[in-house]
């Protein structure tokens, strides 16, 4: 069994996007999943990107906005909606709503985001992960 206490989740922020790391590589032992709850502000886009060798689940728990895919399509995305992302699927979110929108990511097999945040985050510059 393994309990991860809130003094080890780390929390990654940019660019209005706020990723706690409830469990990661640097966290947990697991060796199937990665679970983050994410906070977004008003208007902060999370850029498109791919995850080419795992697959994404987000759980939607409350807020408005898009998703965006493929071809820059926007698709509505809300509190209590959920999106599977196939590995290598294209997808990014924009919270177009006037309140912060939150929702839990779990990706499998796991991804240590840490370099992610690490990086400036523009419509054009996230990399693959």
């Amino acid at each position: 069994m393994e309990i991860t206490r809130a003094d080890d989740i780390a929390t990654f922020s940019a660019a209005g996007v706020s990723s706690r790391q409830l469990l990661f590589p640097e966290n947990s032992k697991s060796e199937r999943i990665t679970v983050t709850r994410v906070v977004m502000q008003p208007g902060a886009i999370n850029p498109p990107h791919r995850h080419p060798t795992s697959e994404q689940i987000w759980v939607a728990l409350r807020g408005t906005g898009h998703l965006i895919v493929e071809g820059d399509a926007r698709v509505p995305f809300v509190g209590g909606d959920v999106a599977r992302f196939a590995d290598n699927d294209l997808h990014g979110f924009e919270n177009t709503g006037t309140t912060e929108f939150e929702y839990l990511s779990v990706t499998s097999p796991p991804i240590n985001f840490r370099d992610a945040y690490a990086k400036p985050w523009t419509q054009d510059s996230k990399t693959d992960q």
